[in-house]
This record gives C-alpha cells, structure tokens and sequence, in this order.
C-alpha cells in the first residue's frame, strides 16, 4: 500500500504528539515530534544564557545554531523515539513548565524556523512519516496527503497540562498553566513567520469532549480511507 504523509497540527496540549504516535505505530509509520525540536533549541537557550526576563538574545542564539545537533532516537521500552540535544537525552527535561514559558518567543525566530524546517522535510522525503507541530500542512508539508488540524478549549487543554505536569512531580499551579496557554496560543497565531492557521484542506477536529480512543478510531479510520486512495 502507497504510503503518505501525515501532518497534524493544532494548539498546545490538543494531544497532537499522543494522537501522531498511536497513528504511526498503528500505520508503521515514522513519528515525528516537531515540538521536541523547538524545546531543544529552547532548553539549548537557557543553557546558554541566552534567555533572561523574557528576553532572547536573538543574535548569539543565531551564531550559535551550528553547535546544535538534533536526533531522535527510539526508546524500545517506551514504544517512541526520544529528544537528544548533542548527544544528551532531554526528553524529560524539554517538557518542563520552564522550557514550556519559553519556546514560543524562540519558535518565532526566522533563523531557528529555518534550520528546523529544512531537517523535517529531509525528514519526509521517503513518506510513510506522521509529524505534529505548528506549521506542518502549512509550511513543511503543504503537499500532505492528509492534514489534520486540532483544537479544543484553553480551559480543557491547561487541565491537561495541568494533570500531566503534577504526574511528572512538577509543583505548578492550574492558573498559571492557563495563563501560560493562552500566551502560547497568542504567540504561536499571531507570530509574523509561519503563524499558526488551519490549511485550508486539513480537517478541523475538536477533541475538547472526547476519549483518547474515540479521537484516535475516528482518525485512523479516515487515515485508512486516505490512503486507500493513493492506491
């Protein structure tokens, strides 16, 4: 069977990265954690010192991007592949409320969206690949065969967060999860480099009332159809 691109977009805490990884290991796809890139960058940032008060240092971030190396390697036991930064595995770390209130401001540079759109669809040349991320059917594959575009209420998404972050042990507080949401979702539409927008052929789906295997059914089944008509 012809195999295709998936490319699933949508706004923080939707369960984008959750969704693309059931789909790929259902499909034998590849999955791709466009997310993971940007929070390396961003953890590589705040490493470096080049994140304080809010503020980037834009012009040593940029010199700086040669350094970064960026792989993804699977994790047998965990069923995914996990985030390494030049060698280092940081999947726990990038996913950190820290490395969350800061990846937007570094997602917005034309220098760090470059470099990363050019690995992903290096990424994509053979197919067969699910990837997540902010611009995917937009910008990295606009050629998709299937574009999906998720979306559900800031309320819904920051209790997510909120119960995914206290799991991992983090002492953080549900306001400040919902505050942090709403920025994300300010930033990441309004940014003047690949915003944030549905493409006009992904199918909007909102999963603000649904069950992890219910979302997943519906788009798996329509995944098989898709691709049935490549054949």
């Amino acid at each position: 069977m012809k195999k295709i691109i998936i490319a699933i977009d949508g706004f923080s805490s939707t369960g984008k990265s959750t969704l693309a990884k059931q789909l790929a290991k259902k499909l034998h796809y590849v999955y791709v954690d466009t997310g993971a890139m940007y929070r390396a960058i961003t953890l590589f940032a705040m490493r470096q010192g080049f994140i304080a008060d809010d503020e980037i240092d834009e012009i040593s971030l940029t010199e700086s991007l040669g350094e970064i190396e960026l792989k993804f390697i699977f994790n047998e036991d965990l069923g995914f592949a996990e985030m390494f930064l030049n060698d280092e595995n940081v999947e726990k770390e990038i996913r950190t409320m820290s490395v969350s209130k800061n990846v937007s401001q570094v997602a917005v540079l034309e220098a760090v969206r470059k470099k990363l759109v050019s690995m992903q669809q290096a990424m994509g040349v053979e197919k067969g690949i699910v990837m997540d991320g902010r611009d995917i059917g937009t910008v990295v594959f606009p050629e998709a065969e299937l574009k999906i575009f998720m979306t559900a209420s800031p309320e819904k998404r920051a209790v997510r967060r909120y119960k995914e972050l206290l799991d991992r042990g983090e002492d953080v507080k549900y306001v400040d999860i919902l505050e942090n949401v709403q920025k994300r979702d300010f930033i990441d539409s309004n940014r003047a480099i690949s915003p944030l927008k549905r493409a006009d052929d992904a199918i909007e789906f909102d999963n603000s009332d649904l069950g992890l295997e219910d979302q997943f059914q519906r788009i798996y089944e329509h995944s098989l159809r898709v691709i049935e008509k490549q054949a």
